[in-house]
């Protein structure tokens, strides 16, 4: 299938993104307007989708780009 490979799993790095900047998950709510408990769900791998708004707000708050936060796994 050339370019195509079997779909695998994302992996949300955001619990690494935070500690390398120093900030708290309550912090980066109150930030991006998102709940903790949303964000904890993203960062422990269990969300099943992510809205563009929310993913843009997170990448923004922690000055790093989408490619930084979700990994293939």
């Amino acid at each position: 299938m050339g370019w195509c490979r079997p779909m695998g799993s994302v992996h949300c790095r955001l619990g690494d993104l935070l500690a390398e900047r120093g900030m708290t998950l309550a912090r980066l709510s109150e930030l991006v307007d998102v709940s903790v408990v949303n964000l904890s769900i993203l960062k422990n791998d269990r969300a099943k989708a992510i809205r563009y708004s929310t993913l843009v707000a997170i990448c923004q708050a922690l000055d790093c780009e989408i490619g930084e936060l979700l990994v293939l796994a």
